[in-house]
């Protein structure tokens, strides 16, 4: 196989030509492996697992470039299955009881492996063969740790160009990313880690149905453990979680407490349940079967493992049973990225706060996915985390690039620009209307009368008629904010605070006719003000008993509204967002009703308080 590119063409040779010359082979039978297989003997159905691991992990020692490592390391084991083997295998005596399956010695079979790898790249070097090229891969954060704990037992597999690896035609990409969290030692992991991704690809139903290939992968996977602990002896089991890509939709299967959550325009999605033994239905299905769930520092499995279903822990089975769960999710292109996790970071860190975690270095690092799970792990051990740690982030969309729109976002800007359009028609009609009254003031005062007297706009005053609201209104403390100008009493709607239309003007903005002074003088003798600020407006009920005149101060106030959008003195995008605030200041609407948008931005985590949470 061959880049698609004359780059990548370039970049290819250029590693096949370092990397033969420092390869210095081949191996004869008294030289050391370049890596040495973690198990001492290997089957025959495990000898494609085996071979892809080690051809990856050497490559990948060298930097070789995803795509090629994958398509040696196919070649390699293609040319390895297609040789007999059996002259290789041990004669081992059969013990009562145990599997007769063919073995040899992993050493033998690593330097049969590394051989012909060096051979299939003496020949590309030559002449490379040609293969479609890849979609770009989904662009990940890796960081796994031992943490306090004696020994690592996580595992996790990569896997971004699964075609590839497998030489598959007449798929979509797909690609497979897992995590695999061993107990009682580490043997499980690596098994799973090794082939669990070899056994999908051999199910029948792989190509029609990828959640059935995974579960059955899943059961074969821990079947054929459970056979091999039986041969060596081994007492151990791991959880694992599976997230396989292909083209747009997500597939996820599981088992025990690893766990992978999606994350879209910033929200979590949950994708799965872990398996663990308070869990009703794994309780009950224990219990069924003649097992129990004991509290010892946390629900265990007989008092045993704190996990309901894995792969291995054969002396735990049936209660510890290997049956995965799975789901299926189609992605819409405003994901925006995985994070698998073993539960060693899943104990300590919410999905929420993990999702914070990742906004936060994003925005730091303006989209830099580099060290995204070394924060996430550090977070973790941070919180108290003792645990082996292992993160996967995955990011299904370039970070460093907006989401994008959904039908929702369109039909709200289609909405934000109607009320655009219908606000200049407003504007419009209101400096129609000012017109129409200076004119009419204008011929009002040819004829001796005074503007005052009539509603005429007397030094920027508004005209009489919406001017018939208490008269204690003043402008010398004038404020910027609507909602510190305008107050009401609790015991009536009289507007006590200061109000002023013209910026930086400490003037009265009125000349108000003696009729309204001796208003305001009735009211006053009525009725004591008292001096409140920012105090809400009652309920438009109580207004009309207590105050005849305050539907036309109503008028007079959403007036004074108007002009401060044309003005600039109230932002109409604020106006946008809280349509009905305006109203709720002026007492049109009960205060609490309004209706504003969610405080949710793409990518960026909003923390949910509950109802009773004071700020």
């Amino acid at each position: 196989m061959m880049a698609g590119s004359a780059a990548e063409e370039k970049t290819f040779r250029r590693f096949l030509e370092l990397f033969v010359r420092e390869m210095r082979m081949p191996l004869q039978e008294s030289d050391p492996v370049p890596m040495r297989p973690l198990s001492d003997l290997v089957s025959e159905d495990e000898v494609e697992g085996e071979c892809l691991d080690l051809c990856l992990q050497h490559l990948y020692k060298y930097n070789c470039p995803c795509s090629l490592a994958a398509a040696l390391a196919r070649a390699t084991a293609d040319s390895l299955l297609q040789s007999d083997l059996s002259i290789h295998n041990l004669n081992k005596t059969v013990e009562d009881g145990a599997d007769p399956l063919p073995q040899m010695e992993s050493v033998k079979m690593a330097r049969l492996v590394f051989n012909t790898l060096f051979e299939t790249c003496c020949l590309w070097q030559k002449e490379l063969p040609y293969r479609r090229r890849p979609q770009p891969y989904y662009e990940t954060s890796i960081h796994a740790i031992k943490n306090m704990r004696r020994k690592m037992e996580d595992k996790h597999v990569i896997i971004p160009d699964f075609n590839t690896l497998f030489n598959i035609q007449d798929q979509e990409e797909q690609a497979f990313f897992a995590v695999f969290d061993g107990h009682g030692g580490v043997d499980a992991a690596i098994y799973a880690a090794n082939h669990l991704h070899v056994n999908l690809f051999h199910q029948e139903s792989f190509s029609q149905d990828p959640s059935e290939a995974l579960c059955r992968a899943f059961k074969m996977t821990d079947e054929r453990f459970v056979k091999k602990a039986s041969r060596e002896h081994l007492r151990c089991g791991t959880t694992g979680v599976v997230t396989f890509l292909r083209g747009r939709t997500l597939y996820v299967a599981w088992l025990g407490d690893s766990q992978v959550i999606l994350v879209r325009r910033g929200q979590v999605v949950e994708l799965m349940k872990a398996h663990k033994p308070d869990r009703e239905d794994e309780k009950q299905r224990i219990e069924a079967l003649g097992g129990c769930v004991i509290w010892f520092g946390t629900w265990r499995v007989n008092g045993s493992l704190s996990v309901s279903r894995a792969i291995g822990d054969s002396e735990h089975k049936p209660y510890i049973c290997g049956d995965a769960d799975h789901g299926v999710f189609p992605l819409d292109g405003s994901e925006d990225y995985l994070i698998l996790a073993c539960d060693g970071f899943w104990d300590t860190v919410s999905p929420d706060e993990a999702v914070r975690v990742v906004s936060d270095h994003l925005q730091e690092n303006t989209g830099d996915t580099t060290m995204v799970a070394h924060k996430l792990v550090a977070s973790a051990r941070d919180a108290g985390s003792s645990d082996n740690i292992t993160v996967i982030v995955v990011f299904l969309r370039d970070p460093r690039s907006p989401p994008p729109t959904s039908t929702e976002d369109e039909e709200e800007g289609v909405a934000e620009e109607q009320a655009e359009q219908e606000e200049a028609a407003e504007v419009e009609e209101e400096e129609q209307e000012e017109e129409e009254e200076e004119d009419e003031a204008m011929r009002v005062e040819r004829e001796g009368g005074s503007a005052a007297d009539v509603g005429g706009k007397s030094r920027g005053g508004w005209p009489l008629q919406q001017c018939s609201a208490p008269a204690d209104l003043a402008y010398e403390d004038r404020t910027d904010s609507l909602t510190d100008r305008t107050s009401l009493s609790l015991l009536g709607p009289s507007l006590e605070s200061h109000i002023s239309l013209i910026q930086g003007s400490r003037k009265p903005c009125f000349t108000f006719s003696p009729d309204l002074f001796a208003a305001a003088h009735s009211y006053r003798g009525e009725r004591p003000l008292r001096r409140r600020s920012c105090v809400p407006f009652q309920e438009p009920g109580i207004s009309s008993f207590t105050d005849p005149q305050w539907p036309q101060t109503t008028m007079l106030l959403s007036r004074a509204v108007r002009r401060n959008h044309r003005r600039g003195h109230v932002s109409r995008r604020w106006g946008r967002r809280w349509p009905n605030r305006s109203k709720e200041l002026l007492g049109l609407i009960p205060s609490g009703q309004t209706q504003c948008c969610s405080p949710w931005r793409p990518g960026v985590a909003v923390p949910h308080l509950p109802p009773d949470a004071t700020i």
